[in-house]
């Protein structure tokens, strides 16, 4: 007997006992699809929160008070401050000195590493509503206030006006630019008719002076639902909710990155007021460290997942082998009438073992497609690309594989050894 003639005659059986099939194939693809539902989903949140909080280029830097604070129950991108005095010390400094207008233009000033350029920002209101006079956006606008560095260093494109000037950003004058999303709710005939409109935003009356071209979004921010006005105005209108500022550097190339952040620290250290033993009082943020933060703390998920899917597999493999030693009594007689007419043990148990592979990679096939399938929703709602985790979908299968050999060794040797006298007088 060949193996075409051992693979013929199990997929026979296995499609001669369809209910038996379905139920061990069901048992073998929860595992699966618990697995690549939860590496498929964690791999569409990484994408979608790195392209969130990714809003600088690859070649700048952030300079804040404070951590991110980007936590999902994992490793947090600094270690744990020990509860000693000194490190409860440290940590209420790290935390509890916000960046002053003084400090922010202080250090855009003194800071001259060749090539770069500096920005100086503040958040302003949130979750706000803007009109003109004759409509409105719904409340989720954000204001945010910058300098005439602030559109380059945080990729945004003028489609309609111009940058700021230096006397308007001086003076904290009510002017602003508006994000597409905004230009498209309040002028949905003609964008390029905001240009010079009066809008007022959160009640506060600004002269529009550019409309920014569509910019990638994400589920966590939407870039085209904002305002971006000067950063003197917004320390005017929004002194009582604004609590740091934050500056932004863009180096010439990416390989002077390093250097560059070395030379800002050393910059503002002396800037935050700090001695030379003390720790720094301010944190820098690149993008790639941004990602990688991000990943770190989603990788505890997959972890877990994996553990849930081995626990699923080991009682999928119980049930498929069970399944394969009634299936060998059940075909007692048909063995040993197959050994009669000359097939040999070996034979035999090719075709359990085909047998067992075979259920154990339909339902490694069924649990991959369902588990990319609804994973990918994630993907959907964050609006990232469509998913697929190759690595895994090939871990799958391998292990999917290895389970239907080790459930139907014992069936197949069992069956191997069956007597064909005994076999044929069974009933």
């Amino acid at each position: 007997m060949t193996n075409k003639d051992s693979i013929a005659l199990s997929w026979k059986n296995v499609k001669g006992n369809k209910l038996r099939t379905a139920i061990t194939i069901i048992i073998m693809a929860l595992g699966i699809f618990a697995l690549i539902l939860i590496i498929t989903a964690i791999k569409a949140a990484s994408l979608g929160l790195t392209n969130s909080f990714s809003t600088m280029g690859a070649n700048a830097f952030g300079i804040r008070y404070k951590d991110r604070g980007i936590n999902f129950g994992g490793g947090g991108r600094r270690p744990e401050t020990t509860k000693t005095k000194a490190g409860l010390k440290e940590k209420k400094s790290n935390n509890g000195i916000p960046i002053s207008y003084e400090e922010a233009k202080a250090f855009k000033e003194r800071y001259n590493f060749p090539g770069t350029k500096v920005g100086i920002a503040l958040r302003g209101a949130n979750n706000i509503v803007v009109n003109s006079p004759s409509k409105k956006t719904n409340p989720d606008v954000n204001v945010t206030g910058g300098d005439e560095n602030y559109l380059e260093l945080n990729g945004f494109t003028i489609a309609y006006g111009r940058n700021f000037t230096a006397t308007e950003i001086e003076a904290g004058r009510n002017v602003c630019m508006i994000g597409s999303g905004v230009a498209q709710k309040l002028f949905a005939d003609n964008n390029a008719k905001a240009v010079d409109a009066v809008i007022n935003v959160d009640h506060i009356p600004y002269r529009i002076i550019a409309v920014l071209e569509e910019k990638t979004s994400s589920a966590f921010f939407n870039t085209s639902r904002i305002v971006i006005t000067t950063v003197n105005n917004i320390r005017r209108q929004y002194a009582t909710l604004t609590s740091s500022y934050t500056v932004a550097v863009m180096v010439p190339d990416l390989k002077l990155m390093d250097m560059a952040v070395g030379e800002a620290t050393a910059t503002f250290r002396p800037i935050r007021k700090l001695a030379v033993t003390d720790d720094e009082n301010f944190f820098i943020d690149k993008s790639d460290s941004i990602a990688q933060s991000l990943l770190t703390n989603l990788g505890f998920l997959e972890k877990g997942t994996i553990g849930i899917a081995f626990i699923t597999l080991i009682g999928a493999a119980i049930g498929l082998m069970n399944i394969m030693l009634v299936a060998v009594n059940e075909r007692t007689k048909e063995i040993g009438l197959t050994k009669a007419l000359g097939a040999t043990r070996k034979d035999i148990r090719s075709q359990f073992l085909y047998e067992s592979v075979l259920i154990s990679l339909m339902g490694a096939f069924a649990g991959i497609v369902m588990g990319i399938l609804v994973g990918n929703i994630v993907a959907v709602l964050l609006k990232t690309g469509f998913v697929v985790p190759w690595m895994w979908v090939g871990i799958a299968v391998i292990v999917c594989t290895a389970v239907g050999l080790l459930a139907g060794l014992i069936p197949a040797v069992k069956a191997s050894k069956l007597d064909p006298i005994v076999a044929l007088r069974y009933e």
